[in-house]
């Protein structure tokens, strides 16, 4: 029994989800789009009609795609049955499938010498490009391997591995054998690993001896040996060879992996799992510190990941798809992964940063391997304006077809620089909101009608299936445009979350209690006049200032509108007076050392006033040299509410930060302001 508000949702669809200007123009939406669209009734002639179809008859739109776009061993018999208030959700119950054969298997046979894979090392032109059928015996090869190790349907395999076709393949291969991976950052300390591993359960851990990033080292073996002094469950540990450095090696436990893949064959039968089995685990941080399991079915997150990378990028067969995150990440999983190979194309493997060489490192990659969509975050892009403009010019980027925006807001003048730079003012930029809990993009510009416009700084439209709606504190629709409330989904989708591993009431409690009945983001969002969304930051974000609710995410906006800034970071403190104040940390550019730093704050203070209101003014504003951020980039907002609250003796753990040493440098900083 599906348990959703059909009523509800129809009354919602009419009242408020197609008022947008950008949604509701009826021009023809062809057949190539969606070879399915005579299956979805005569009704169905524009993009508005079939996002309406896919949210008031989700079990039909997604029943269809699921029978048009995965191979199945196995029919389904009901598409969804699914339960929101407790966190239930089942799609396409009693079919069977395997993701290995729908991500190379059918690819392979189709065209195996089709490349799957393109590995950008860490030295620019070190390149590998895999076919399909070389990516189907290296993953048959190690789905036997893990066989051996006495890996068992069900199991889960723990992942600490380079960006690499080695770890795209291990990945894989647990999927062709009915197992469940972990994929564990490679930057992660052994505390954190140990954690995950301990969690998780896992029975088998792969890793490198070394990973290679930016012209350094970093010891992926050693970590893994730290870690497992205090993980019991894992038996084996395979170790892939990537820069042949000498590593511990432990007996009965440890073994080299191209030593064992030599006694392999590469012939593996995939075993059919039920849509609902797990495919993987992948640990994100939560708010109580603990990281949280969040655990992803077969079926339903392959074909969410495959539908959304192909319609959000208009992505053909052929293209070679640039997503430049870690494999570590949600990103990578359905964006370098499941998502490009589900489709049948050529993924990007990028193993280095943005700056290594020189800042111009990933629009050298573009020229070269002539990349035709580029998928990346806006701290990136933000760290690459202060380098100028040349080291971009200098390379030719006809090859770009679509640029991507993923991992966190996007500030208007990274979005501007992106779009009018970097894509010269001829590349769509698809600004995707979405979380690892959604499995895939959630709310972006594309797709849309024909003609539909970008709006710099906000995602704006809703993914097919997805019904976003904004409550206010009583947990009330709120109605119209221009106005604001806590970003909430209305309606399931497959490719959703299941639960967090071992512990679905933390699931129900952080996801669906708040607003019963929805799927609660954490995120606030604004709803503009056309009706497009904008992000206004998490929940947890907002500065109570003398009774006016403050989103945090606002007031950095306005503060990296001044051209000395590059980044900025805004949190709360406590203040005697107003209740809360904000505190602003900024990331200037190379030439603001031209002008004092007191005649900066004085401009930010200033144009603060002017485009949100004299109590968004920042108390303090601290200029420093880098943010505490995660080795995904993200702004670690906690350790700066410590900071600013006086607080930095309850930091705790900072050893997982990308440049830990940042800390300390905000603190003295802080500590002389």
């Amino acid at each position: 029994m599906v348990k959703i508000r059909l009523t509800r949702l129809l009354e919602h669809c009419a009242k408020q989800q197609f008022t947008s200007k950008s949604v509701i123009q009826r021009r023809p939406f062809t057949s190539t789009q969606f070879p399915e669209l005579s299956q979805f009734g005569d009704n169905i002639s524009s993009h508005h009609d079939l996002h309406k179809y896919s949210i008031t008859e989700p079990e039909k739109f997604w029943s269809i795609l699921a029978r048009s776009r995965l191979d199945w061993s196995q029919d389904f018999d009901v598409g969804m049955s699914c339960d929101m208030s407790a966190g239930q959700f089942s799609w396409f119950q009693g079919g069977k499938l395997n993701v290995s054969v729908n991500c190379v298997d059918r690819w392979a046979a189709l065209d195996p010498e089709r490349i799957a894979l393109v590995w950008e090392k860490d030295e620019p032109g070190d390149t590998v490009k895999v076919t399909y059928a070389q990516l189907k015996t290296m993953v048959a090869k190690i789905a036997n391997l893990l066989k051996q190790a006495g890996v068992e349907k069900g199991d889960v395999v723990g992942l600490y591995l380079p960006v690499s076709p080695i770890a795209v393949a291990t990945m894989l291969a647990t999927a062709r054998i009915g197992a469940v991976h972990s994929v564990i950052f490679a930057g992660f300390s052994s505390d954190a690993l140990a954690t995950r591993l301990n969690d998780a359960k896992a029975k088998v851990v792969v890793t490198a001896d070394e990973a290679v990033r930016g012209g350094k080292r970093i010891p992926l073996k050693k970590t893994v040996d730290t870690a497992l002094e205090n993980v019991d469950s894992v038996k084996n540990v395979f170790v892939m060879r990537r820069t042949g450095t000498d590593v511990n090696m432990v007996a009965n436990r440890d073994t080299w992996l191209d030593d064992g893949l030599s006694g392999c064959t590469d012939d593996c039968a995939a075993v059919p799992v039920d849509s609902e089995d797990p495919l993987f685990l992948l640990y994100t941080s939560g708010s109580t510190g603990k990281p949280k399991g969040v655990s992803h079915s077969s079926a339903g997150y392959l074909l969410y990941a495959m539908v959304t990378m192909k319609h959000a990028f208009d992505y053909n067969q052929g293209e070679l798809f640039g997503c430049v995150a870690d494999i570590g990440w949600i990103t990578g999983h359905s964006y370098v992964v499941y998502g490009p190979l589900g489709n049948g194309g050529t993924s990007l493997l990028f193993e280095s940063t943005p700056t290594y060489p020189d800042p111009g490192r990933y629009w050298e990659t573009v020229e070269r391997l002539k990349i035709n969509h580029f998928y990346g975050a806006p701290t990136a892009l933000r760290l690459l304006i202060r380098y100028g403009d040349d080291y971009v010019t200098k390379y030719d980027r006809s090859s770009l077809r679509k640029l991507g925006s993923v991992g966190e807001p996007i500030n208007i003048e990274a979005w501007q620089w992106f779009h009018d730079v970097i894509g010269e003012k001829r590349c769509d930029v698809v600004d995707t909101w979405w979380q690892t809990e959604t499995g895939g993009i959630a709310i972006s510009p594309r797709p849309s009608a024909p003609g539909a416009p970008l709006a710099p700084g906000k995602p704006q439209r809703p993914m097919f299936g997805m019904d976003p709606v904004l409550l206010d504190d009583k947990g009330k629709i709120v109605e119209g445009n221009k106005v604001d409330g806590a970003l909430c989904l209305a309606t399931p989708w497959p490719g959703i979350a299941r639960t967090l591993f071992g512990d679905h009431d933390r699931f129900v409690n952080t996801y669906f209690s708040v607003y019963p009945g929805y799927y609660f983001t954490g995120d606030g969002a604004h709803r503009d006049e056309n009706g497009d969304y904008q992000i206004t930051g998490r929940m947890d974000d907002v500065i109570n200032v003398t009774g006016h609710r403050l989103g945090t995410a606002e007031v950095e906006e306005v503060l990296t509108e001044h051209p000395l800034v590059a980044e900025a970071a805004v949190v709360g403190f406590p203040h005697p007076v107003k209740g809360e104040g904000v505190y602003a940390y900024v990331i200037l550019k190379e030439m603001s050392e031209q002008v004092s730093e007191e005649k900066l704050r004085e401009e930010l203070r200033k144009i603060v006033k002017t485009k949100i209101s004299g109590f968004a003014i920042p108390e303090h504003i601290l200029f420093t040299p880098g943010l505490p951020k995660t080795r995904s980039g993200k702004i670690m907002r906690r350790i700066l509410r410590k900071i600013a609250a006086d607080k930095s003796d309850e930091l705790g753990d900072i050893s997982t930060l990308a440049e830990p040493d940042v800390v300390q440098i905000i603190i003295n900083k802080h500590l002389h302001k």
